[in-house]
């Protein structure tokens, strides 16, 4: 029956999982706090303690199952000095189980970010976890729903660009184009990242921003070819312009395709590199 649970259970957390679905607002969950302190003091043995003995918890990554040492020496080796959750998703199926999933923002010399699924089990007066899963640590932080509109649906691209580029003129800016579409989570990856203070503030001094929708590669391919970025390379793609039109940059490798694998420092480099000179 407890097998049957987290069969049930693992199964409904993997679709919250890779699905991002954003929750409600989340009561408190204790257990949780206490295995937050846990991971913020650097308390292997008592990670290793929260996990079920009998039945054995099952513990998974993206890259496969792994054991409640392993994640205990995972989560302690991110040598945290603070830990905040942000709660996506917490409920309980019923009774006597508890389910959450979120997203782990964890500071040390750097901040890294991790997405976790638990599954917690009520077991004589306490709580053990039954079942996990988590993300790989990314050092960008990872959009928890896709759902936001960042490129609008029959906008002329063309028109969006020459405006774009005489304000530029103007303000002696350059013109970022990022080309992308909805569906994709790396382009969503990307927008959230623009939006860093750390970045942010580069990015509107020196850069009047188009979006232009690919769709599934039959939108404005015309402008993709243009500014010589081949869609077979992936999306979100870039393209710097100056304040006359001219191309100064074109993403031909795909180096933005995988954005969830970028660090801020390399974003803020390429904004650095290709903003007006002085």
């Amino acid at each position: 029956m407890q097998s049957d649970k987290r069969t049930v259970f693992v199964a409904l957390a993997l679709v919250l999982f890779a699905s991002h679905i954003v929750g409600q607002a989340a009561p408190v969950f204790p257990p949780l706090e206490q295995w937050e302190a846990a991971v913020s003091a650097g308390n292997a043995t008592l990670l290793k303690s929260m996990y079920s003995v009998n039945p054995p918890a099952r513990v998974m990554t993206v890259a496969g199952d792994s054991s409640p040492d392993a994640e205990a020496a995972f989560w302690t080796g991110l040598k945290a000095r603070r830990i905040k959750l942000n709660v996506l998703q917490s409920g309980s199926p019923q009774a006597g189980l508890q389910q959450v999933v979120f997203e782990a923002e964890v500071h040390s010399d750097r901040i890294v970010y991790v997405t976790e699924g638990q599954l917690w089990q009520q077991e004589g007066g306490g709580w053990k976890l039954v079942a996990t899963k988590r993300s790989q640590p990314t050092r960008l932080q990872q959009p928890a729903s896709t759902s936001k509109a960042i490129y609008a649906p029959g906008v002329d691209a063309h028109a969006e660009i020459k405006q774009a580029v005489a304000r530029a003129a103007k303000e002696r800016k350059n013109v970022l184009i990022v080309f992308g579409a909805n569906w994709c989570y790396d382009c969503h990856v990307l927008d959230l990242a623009f939006h860093r203070p750390d970045l942010s503030g580069v990015l509107q001094r020196n850069y009047e921003v188009v979006h232009v929708d690919v769709g599934e590669g039959d939108r404005n391919q015309d402008i993709m070819q243009q500014y010589n970025v081949p869609m077979k390379k992936g999306i979100p793609a870039l393209a710097v312009l100056d304040g006359k039109g001219k191309l100064l940059y074109s993403q031909q490798g795909g180096e933005f395709e995988k954005a969830r694998s970028l660090a801020p420092e390399d974003l803020l480099a390429f904004l650095n590199k290709w903003k007006p000179s002085t």
